[in-house]
């Protein structure tokens, strides 16, 4: 019985022994791996290249005053359209005192001047109709009483204008009155009630009273690298996508591209416009930043899988292509375009054939 029971011992530690080493043997050997495939799909392969930029109206321009003074009153509102020759805001002028004074010096000098001629003009005239002085004689007395009349009349107008921005003989014109230059939409009023403006003129720009565009025109102008400049031309289509409205493409055509470029953040940038086609449906916005992509080549209906597959062998490319489960053989393969994700297939595959994905 003693014998027995050693010799069932004995078994259990050489079993627990033996399962031992078998797990241990089990767990260092390494799984085995299973590849994944992919096969070939026929699709549209489009190679484009992506400008950015924003879109703007083809026509804006500023109103500035043609005379300096307070806003008095505005008679838009920003997103109002307006015709060319509509009010849009109303100037009071803030005369200079020295001009004023020198003004009304000129007027009482022209006063002085023409009360002196016009006794002149009358004291020849009588002479003239007694017949004492000749016609000769008297018409420098009256062009001398005329010119005076007229100084004095001017130096009035000069006050008028001084003070009122217009003269009584202006026929309702005046300088004050700010009015739009073109038909189109008020796009921004940086100006107030109360604000102090200041004309144009040779030293100065001038206060912008008010930003009118046409929206019905509009453009998209953007940037693009240096690398695909070279790969684009006047004339080529363009599609935009505006990151305010979700899920509507807009058709461009490309009408410019400038002939130099600009260093922006170590790249060497060229600028673009583009002519947009609007929609009857949606309203852009002046300054909707957007994406356009710019189609250079395009293969419709094509055998193609993707560039991630694809294997290298000095100037060859190859896949490995499964020809019984889990054993591939390598295939050299003929590529056309790619859209940088997806690559045309020429020569090589077939719809059927499984291609290993690399690890």
């Amino acid at each position: 019985m003693k014998t027995f029971f050693k010799v069932l011992v004995g078994l259990i530690i050489v079993g627990a022994i033996g399962y031992t080493m078998y797990f241990l043997y089990q767990k260092s050997q390494d799984e085995p791996i299973v590849y994944e495939t992919d096969s070939p799909v026929v699709i549209d392969i489009v190679k484009k290249t992506t400008a950015t930029g924003s879109v703007v109206p083809r026509k804006e321009i500023e109103i500035k005053p043609i005379v300096s003074g307070i806003i008095e009153e505005i008679y838009v509102a920003e997103g109002e359209m307006v015709k060319k020759g509509d009010l849009i805001a109303r100037i009071r002028i803030i005369p200079n005192m020295i001009n004023v004074n020198n003004a009304k010096s000129r007027i009482e000098v022209a006063k002085i001047n023409l009360k002196e001629t016009k006794t002149n003009y009358d004291r020849q005239l009588s002479l003239l109709e007694k017949g004492v002085i000749a016609r000769a004689d008297f018409e420098s007395y009256e062009t001398g009483y005329k010119s005076a009349l007229e100084e004095l009349e001017t130096a009035q107008e000069t006050l008028d204008l001084i003070q009122e921005g217009q003269t009584k003989n202006s026929g309702g014109k005046t300088n004050t009155l700010v009015r739009s230059q073109i038909d189109g939409m008020i796009l921004d009023i940086p100006v107030e009630i109360g604000y102090q403006v200041i004309e144009a003129n040779n030293f100065n720009a001038g206060t912008t009273i008010a930003n009118i565009a046409d929206m019905g025109k509009m453009v998209f102008e953007g940037n693009i690298d240096e690398t695909e400049v070279g790969k684009i031309k006047e004339g080529m289509p363009l599609i935009l996508v505006i990151g305010a409205i979700e899920d509507i493409q807009f058709e461009a055509l490309l009408e410019h591209i400038s002939p130099k470029g600009v260093e922006v953040n170590g790249a060497v940038q060229f600028e673009i416009k583009a002519d947009v086609v609007l929609r009857d449906d949606q309203f852009i916005r002046s300054g909707y930043s957007a994406n356009a992509n710019i189609v250079l080549d395009k293969a419709d209906s094509v055998l193609a899988i993707s560039e991630s597959l694809l294997l290298f062998e000095n100037d060859t490319v190859y896949v490995e292509v499964e020809t019984s489960p889990q054993v591939f053989e390598k295939r050299y393969i003929k590529t056309g375009l790619s859209d940088g994700i997806n690559i045309e297939v020429l020569d090589g595959l077939s719809k059927e054939d499984k291609i290993k994905k690399q690890q």
